[in-house]
């Protein structure tokens, strides 16, 4: 990705601001007159500013949601995990979501059992040719990794379980209006320096599919600042009354309708065909970028301006949220600093008559429920 200068990076920051004074304004009307993106409803003339922006425009920025404290036990902690519990001759799996993320998450039980386990997932560029990790990472083994989750929440006395189970994040989510919140994953998601790569235009809903309604929430929580040259989120505004496009889906010629029906992971299917698919979904549009970054790579934030998205830039501590429906993205980190986030993906529970879709990619073992959120009384 070409480099820019820094009068072009003040003429885009400049643009983002404008465009971030533009969706203020367009919050000031009345809430009535805004229909909760969750209930598909107009919203109560009582809700707060923040939740009256959240469903108009589809995401959020709150500054200083996390402490410096918390922020540093999360990194710690993580350290402490990659160091002791990271089995990384026998377990240095990749993630990736460009064309070949099938090819890498549709055949790798490792990530299908990390739904309330703490796994650990490598860049690409940290493997050799071998499938093993680069022996310049092995002294820091850190620096090779993409992602680690998907349960880290679900870890008790964690500093990832005291913050998801905390007051703040509890009275965020109800103010949103969200009923019975629970909590099927958290990730913490790592752009090394230099070596970080995109993640493409996607709907988190792909991936986290409820019915009868989509009911996906995502808490981005930056724990370094978060810059257009590391990597912060990109986020299309509005984008999330669009209707969700496809599902990343169990694969029924893999693991045949009654290991999908029973959420087993016992494949009862072909095992040579894919444990994964991409499913489009019947009549709705698709749009050309879906799994891609628009109009290409090598001039990329001009590219995303003109189909309308915009740079979401945090400080440390920072959150974003956002629908499972908005369409978003992050570039690679071409800068020296490294960008790690904490991100936890909630849901509607079955008490606000919502299911959790049985073809998800993630099932936790039969008779473990996903964590609820309950504010202490």
């Amino acid at each position: 990705m070409k480099e820019y200068s820094k009068e072009r990076t003040d003429a885009m920051r400049e643009a983002a601001f404008k465009m971030f004074q533009e969706l203020e304004k367009n919050t000031s009307s009345s809430p009535t007159e805004c229909s909760s993106w969750l209930h598909q409803s107009p919203l109560p003339s009582s809700c707060s500013h923040q939740s009256h922006f959240f469903h108009k425009h589809g995401f959020l920025l709150i500054p200083s949601f996390a402490t410096n404290d918390e922020v540093t036990e999360m990194k710690a902690e993580m350290q402490r995990l990659v160091d002791e519990e990271w089995d990384f001759q026998n377990n240095a799996k990749v993630f990736r979501t460009d064309e070949k993320q099938i090819e890498e998450q549709g055949r790798s039980d490792y990530f299908l059992e990390s739904a309330n386990k703490v796994h650990f997932f490598a860049e690409s560029r940290a493997m050799d040719e071998n499938g093993q990790l680069k022996q310049e990472f092995i002294s820091n083994r850190i620096d090779a990794l993409n992602k680690v989750g998907h349960g880290l929440h679900v870890v008790p006395e964690s500093s990832f379980h005291r913050y998801t189970m905390s007051d703040k994040v509890c009275k965020l989510v109800e103010d949103l209006g969200w009923e019975d919140p629970v909590v099927p994953q958290s990730m913490y998601i790592f752009k090394q320096p230099r070596v970080g790569g995109e993640v493409t235009s996607h709907q988190d809903s792909t991936f986290l599919y409820t019915t009868p309604r989509q009911t996906c929430l995502g808490l981005w929580l930056a724990l370094d600042d978060a810059t257009i040259h590391n990597g912060c989120l990109w986020v299309r505004p509005g984008s999330h009354h669009e209707k969700t496009r496809r599902k990343f889906a169990r694969n029924v010629e893999h693991f045949g309708e009654k290991a999908i029906k029973d959420r087993s992971n016992v494949a009862l299917g072909d095992m040579t065909k894919s444990q994964m698919i991409f499913q489009n979904e019947s009549g709705v549009e698709q749009i050309e970028w879906e799994g891609k970054i628009p109009c290409g790579s090598d001039n990329p934030w001009d590219s995303l301006s003109h189909v309308g998205f915009v740079p979401v830039e945090c400080k440390a501590g920072d959150l974003v949220v956002f629908c499972g429906t908005l369409d978003h993205l992050s570039l690679p980190n071409t800068s020296d600093h490294q960008r790690n986030t904490f991100q936890l993906h909630l849901i509607e529970g079955e008490k606000a008559g919502v299911t959790w879709a049985d073809s998800n990619w993630l099932q936790y073992p039969k008779g473990v429920s996903f964590l609820r959120l309950e504010r202490e009384t």
